[in-house]
């Protein structure tokens, strides 16, 4: 073992580095990576009172505050039952107490959100990837029944997880490689918009923001190049006529609620 400077650390002389591991240039499955790091701790799902409060409360440590505004239930798609039994309960209660400002759950699809809106008493829930110009699952019954209830719901995966931010045949598409049909689409939407001066980005943006029921889109970005950029294409104006031509070419669907009818 060597240590680390004067701080006490200490390190092996060989590293593990994890980026092969994060699917860098290829993927790796999940047997295979747990298999690259035999270790006796595994992560596990909490849902439970307990484990929400717990994880709360490591969270406000290790962030020196005594509350925070908004607090999700992080992808509960296979502890449905728990998550809505015990975890909302839990968060329900330290709303009460004021240790949180908003509650709410955040997941990469529509149906089990729509069940948080009409069963509970959420403030908000985070979408991800299922409201954008390529993907409008969320419109069928979550966005409208969080109108109804008055229920905010954040949109996030706007771009979905990259094609529509650039186009480009090897862009990802939900975090894997995006198919061609698809490439092909997106590239049908960004020469609608190069015709009427606008990008595809902004576009996409624009789409998420203008439902009535959603309240804030949610962007990642990865540097001071990429925050103005989001923060430039969100606010650029996307005229009537640009969604009109893609409902007539067919590249967004007739039913989806016309723009500009929207505040």
């Amino acid at each position: 073992m060597r240590t680390l400077g004067g701080s006490g650390v200490e390190a092996g002389a060989l590293g593990f580095g994890a980026a092969a591991i994060g699917n860098l240039h290829t993927e790796v499955d999940e047997e295979q990576a747990r298999a690259a790091v035999p270790a006796s701790h595994r992560r596990v799902w909490d849902l439970s009172a307990d484990g929400v409060r717990r994880s709360l409360e490591a969270g406000l440590e290790r962030l020196g505050l005594d509350r925070v505004d908004v607090v999700h239930l992080h992808d509960p798609d296979d502890h449905a039952e728990q998550a809505l039994r015990e975890g909302y309960p839990a968060l329900k209660e330290l709303r009460a107490q004021g240790v949180v400002g908003a509650i709410g759950a955040g997941m990469n699809q529509s149906e089990m959100l729509t069940r948080f809106v009409r069963d509970t008493d959420v403030d908000v829930v985070l979408c991800a990837g299922r409201y954008t110009l390529l993907d409008q699952r969320a419109r069928t019954e979550l966005l409208p029944a969080a109108a109804e209830r008055g229920v905010s719901v954040v949109i996030g995966g706007a771009f979905n997880s990259g094609l529509l931010a650039d186009p480009r045949p090897g862009a990802t598409y939900n975090y894997v490689s995006a198919p061609p049909e698809l490439v092909d689409h997106a590239q049908c939407m960004k020469a609608v918009a190069d015709r009427h001066g606008l990008t595809l980005r902004g576009a996409a943006l624009r789409f998420c923001a203008d439902h009535p029921a959603v309240a804030s889109v949610l962007v990642g970005t990865r540097s001071a190049d990429e925050v103005r950029d989001c923060a430039e294409q969100f606010a650029a104006p996307v005229p009537a006529r640009f969604w009109q031509e893609l409902r007539d070419t067919g590249l967004l669907p007739r039913e989806e609620p016309s723009r500009e009818a929207m505040p």
